[in-house]
């Protein structure tokens, strides 16, 4: 079975990540994408349908799964639509602006029993994997540091919906949950969240600096992002009772996507920058792990066919997005906070 999906957006994250990834899919078609400008769909998707309202898209009969990636505020509208009219649905990160938002979306998902799921497609980067893998290795003995940045040199604000003013805007909201969704997936919940936030270009309008530190009883994770980097931080960087790594470059997946290779490239994935551990014992490299984003699509398929439980829990996405709420209070008050999920969220997440 052929699940066939609309593409409500076709901006930055449609055009870039979710197009070309559900078009490397084994079982998905990309049938219909809902934008207001059909020419700059068809020169890239020729054959693909052009709706230009949303909500005719995701009201299409022929279509099995409705794909959310549009502007942060209207994330949470289009998932109840999606909802409401029986579809499964990807909504593009951040899940919603709030976590009262993000619980009605699990809530409607559950009752209506629809598959929900947020693209945290960055679990399935080079640089994160091939970290990940070190610490389950207990490479590095017990972790008690932990630094993750997306950084950034763009000195100049753009005039874009990310960058303006507003609700969902700013670099928190927009690589926040990407730096937060990789840690809870480690390390789990954290106990606290204490975060400082700042504007730092000239007529910057909304967050373009971002150092959140969650606090776990010994670990420190330290998530930060910055549009001011040109070099000279690395991607990632642990420190443990056996020895510490240090992984300089990021995933190349993106930079291929804009160069327009896919998965179904050899190249695809590849990362030759090597990790670095250093220990008592020596210095020595380890090689990148292969990085693959389209298995959060293949993931995806696998459980509209039953075989699995999908690739993102709604909990998981839950968790994120009060972690993310939790450094926007911190950074707002100038305290640490404790992410506000219930006691039955907290062991629903814990579950995995």
């Amino acid at each position: 079975m052929t699940i066939r999906a609309a593409l409500i957006g076709f901006g930055y994250a449609g055009k870039t990540f979710h197009a070309p990834l559900i078009n490397a899919t084994h079982g998905l078609e990309l049938a219909v994408v809902a934008s207001s400008d059909a020419a700059k769909v068809h020169a890239v998707l020729a054959g693909v349908v052009v709706e230009p309202d949303p909500l005719a898209a995701i009201a299409r009969a022929d279509i099995d799964l409705v794909v959310i990636a549009t502007p942060n505020p209207s994330h949470a509208p289009l998932a109840r639509a999606a909802i409401a009219a029986g579809k499964a649905v990807v909504v593009d990160k951040p899940m919603a602006l709030d976590l009262a938002e993000a619980r009605e979306l699990v809530a409607l998902a559950k009752a209506a029993n629809v598959p929900l799921w947020v693209f945290h497609n960055r679990r399935w980067d080079s640089d994160f994997l091939t970290v990940r893998q070190a610490i389950d290795d207990g490479l590095l003995g017990t972790v008690a540091h932990f630094e993750s940045h997306f950084d950034r040199f763009r000195p100049h604000v753009r005039d874009r919906w990310r960058e303006n003013a507003g609700p969902g805007s700013g670099v928190w909201q927009d690589l926040g949950p990407h730096l937060v969704d990789q840690a809870l997936h480690v390390f789990g919940l954290p106990d606290r969240v204490t975060a400082s936030f700042a504007r730092q270009r000239p007529g910057s309008a909304a967050t373009d600096w971002a150092h959140v530190v969650l606090e776990y009883p010994q670990l420190r994770c330290i998530l930060h992002a910055g549009m001011l980097v040109a070099g000279g931080s690395p991607r990632f960087v642990v420190h443990g009772t056996a020895g510490s790594l240090i992984k300089t470059l990021p995933d190349r997946q993106e930079a291929q996507l804009l160069e327009g290779l896919t998965p179904r490239d050899e190249a695809w994935g590849l990362d030759a920058d090597p990790a670095v551990l250093h220990t008592p014992q020596g210095t020595h490299a380890i090689a990148a792990t292969r990085g693959d984003q389209s298995l959060f699509y293949h993931t995806l398929v696998q459980s509209l066919a039953h075989v699995g439980i999908g690739p993102i829990r709604p909990i998981e996405a839950l968790a994120t997005t009060a972690v993310v709420e939790a450094a926007e209070l911190s950074a707002n008050n100038g305290k640490s906070v404790i992410p506000a999920l219930t006691g039955a969220e907290r062991e629903s997440y814990a579950l995995q």
